[in-house]
Formats: structure tokens, C-alpha cells, sequence
């Protein structure tokens, strides 16, 4: 009788054991070495989630080429490979400093189209410009322009250089707006080509004001559309700074003005978590919810000394990002942990 008592009682001790969920998490950072200004995509194509960003560790930003990975869940993470490169004939007009880039699916008839903004130097003008590549698939073959798609500050803009683009769908207008600037904010709407501006759009954004403990607009523009709100994200501070950190504003329109948020910084450092520089992100809405995630880099804690290269040397990460009944969104804790894996239940479109 004693055996099958205790025989019963572990039975139920597995069986409690398995009825208990385990919850596999992302953890920070999510991809491995060194990766900058990531920018995420869900493609309607493949079902799967998509990162494209610098490829960062190269002194002086001195990367040259851009790679994805991929992921069914948000926690394991695939290596797709260089997709552009800047050092080889695909991009006749840069030599280098792939930067920040960012990227759009379009459906076309029965195709797919992949348009891939991204920043590199025009050696012509001793610049850094904007470049448009296509392809058929996230992961490419992507073929580029052939010539910047932005090579000049916009007019009236003194200082700062043409890097960091983000590209957003509006989905109320059904019109196509390009965001980019470092040390100002600028934006302009996309020709039905999604490889052209529409001449006399380009309109200057810059949040005014602020401070380097707020919202001071430094760089990394991202926009994205929630409940009829135009949300602005941009970084402010230096990216080599533990400062580095995401504030934000709204506006009625994509192209503004944008009215800063009463409480307008919500992705800053932890230094008791080991966590600093968290900034230049992007946003993503999990498809059929309003959950959304924010994906950015941070420096590794190993690199924070100025002389190690603090603002070459960061890591990307993903975390939650939750908003309030008003609209406001709420301050971002960035995490060691990461996020859970989910499971879409979506059918593939072929």
C-alpha cells in the first residue's frame, strides 16, 4: 500500500510538472557579436519576423555591408547572410559606412516587393546619402538604384548628415512617407515607385527644445500609426553615450507637426541591470493584436570606456512596449530576459 501511494504521488508531481508551461524567452541580446540600429519586419510572405541592421565592431562605423536574420517566434534567430554589400559593384555609388537601414514589403498583383532604404558615403560629394534597394524576398537578392535616393540636406538645413531612414505606410492616406536625419528630422513623401520623393514634400520635422536628459533631437527617426495617433520616435544624446536613449511625440499627420509628449523619454539606460545606451529602434505591431514590441541596440557593458569604441560596439535587444488608455506610451523597462516566443496563427500567402 506504501509503494502505491508513492507511486500515485509522483504521478502527480509529473503531472503537475508538465501541466506547468514553460516559457522560453529571447533574452538580451538577441542576435549574437555586434549589431546597431536594427529595424524589424513581419513578412506576410514567409509568416516570419525579419532583422536588418548595421553590422557593427568596425572601428569608425567602418561596416560595409548589411546581413538578416530571421525567426518564426522572436527567440531563435537565423542567419540569412550579407544581403548588400557596399564594398563590391551592387552599389556602384557608396564605398562604405553601411548604416542604419530600414525596409518595406509591398504586394504587387500576385508579387512581392522588398524595398530596402539604407545609408552609405558618396565619395562623390564626400557625403553620407540614401540608398533604395529591391528585391523579390526578405532576404534578397536585392538590386539597388544605382544612385543615391537622397543626397543632399533638405533646404534651409545647416549641419547633419543623410543617414538613419525609416520608411512607414500610412494606412490612412494609402501613401508611402521616407523619414531620415541626424541633427535634424526630415521627411517626404514616396513616388508610387517607392524609389522616388514626390518633388516639393520634403518637409523638416525637428522636434525643437529639449535637453540631453530629454528629448533633444539627435537622430533615428521611426514612425508608426495606433488608434489614430502618428507616433515620432527618435534617439537623443550621443550613440557612444550610456545617455543614448528614445524619447518621443505624436501628430494628426505623417508629416507633422509633432507635439512632444508631456512625459516624452521611455526607453533610457539601467545601470543597475548592466543596461546603457538603449536607443535607435524600431517598433513592431505582433499581426492580429495590439501587442507591440520595441527593438533597438544598447552598448556592451564590456566596451563603456571611451577608448574601448562604446558607440561602435552594441548589441540588439527586444522588449515589450505597452501604452496607456490615453494613447501615451508607457516608459519601456529594457531587460536582461527578453521577450517570450510566440506563435503566430497565421496562414502562409504564396
Amino acid at each position: 500500500m506504501r509503494k502505491l501511494c508513492t507511486l500515485v504521488i509522483l504521478l502527480l508531481a509529473v503531472s503537475s510538472l508538465a501541466a506547468k508551461k514553460v516559457i522560453r524567452m529571447s533574452g538580451n541580446p538577441i542576435l549574437p557579436e555586434f549589431h546597431a540600429d536594427p529595424e524589424v519586419l513581419f513578412s506576410e510572405q514567409t509568416g516570419r519576423f525579419y532583422i536588418y541592421s548595421t553590422t557593427d565592431g568596425a572601428p569608425g562605423w567602418g561596416g560595409y555591408y548589411f546581413t538578416a536574420f530571421s525567426s518564426a517566434d522572436l527567440v531563435d534567430w537565423k542567419h540569412e547572410g550579407i544581403i548588400l554589400d557596399l564594398a563590391t559593384k551592387q552599389v556602384p555609388w557608396a564605398v562604405g559606412n553601411a548604416w542604419a537601414p530600414c525596409i518595406i514589403e509591398k504586394r504587387v498583383g500576385v508579387s512581392w516587393r522588398y524595398y530596402f532604404y539604407y545609408s552609405g558615403h558618396n565619395p562623390e560629394n564626400n557625403r553620407k546619402a540614401i540608398g533604395v534597394a529591391v528585391a523579390d524576398k526578405p532576404t534578397g537578392p536585392f538590386r539597388d538604384l544605382g544612385r543615391p535616393l537622397v543626397n543632399d540636406r533638405p533646404e534651409g538645413v545647416r549641419g547633419g548628415q543623410q543617414i538613419d531612414v525609416d520608411v512607414f505606410h500610412d494606412p490612412v492616406s494609402n501613401k508611402d512617407y521616407l523619414y531620415w536625419g541626424n541633427g535634424y528630422m526630415a521627411g517626404a513623401e514616396l513616388g508610387a515607385d517607392m524609389m522616388s520623393i514626390v518633388p516639393g514634400t520634403t518637409t523638416v520635422l525637428t522636434p525643437e527644445g529639449g535637453s540631453l536628459a530629454d528629448y533633444a533631437y539627435r537622430e533615428a527617426p521611426y514612425v508608426f500609426f495606433r488608434n489614430g495617433l502618428y507616433y515620432f520616435l527618435w534617439s537623443v544624446d550621443d550613440t557612444g553615450s550610456p545617455n543614448y536613449h528614445v524619447a518621443y511625440g505624436t501628430s494628426k499627420s505623417p508629416l507633422g507637426p509633432i507635439e512632444v509628449a508631456v512625459n516624452p523619454v521611455i526607453l533610457i539606460q539601467r545601470p543597475e541591470a548592466g543596461i546603457y545606451g538603449p536607443a535607435h529602434n524600431s517598433v513592431m505591431q505582433l499581426p492580429g493584436t495590439d501587442e507591440w514590441y520595441i527593438v533597438y541596440h544598447r552598448i556592451n557593458a564590456q566596451y563603456l570606456d571611451k577608448s574601448a569604441g562604446p558607440g561602435f560596439h552594441r548589441q540588439t535587444c527586444i522588449d515589450r512596449m505597452y501604452f496607456n488608455a490615453d494613447g501615451t506610451i508607457r516608459p519601456v523597462v529594457p531587460t536582461n530576459e527578453g521577450v517570450a516566443a510566440v506563435k503566430l496563427k497565421l496562414s502562409k500567402k504564396k
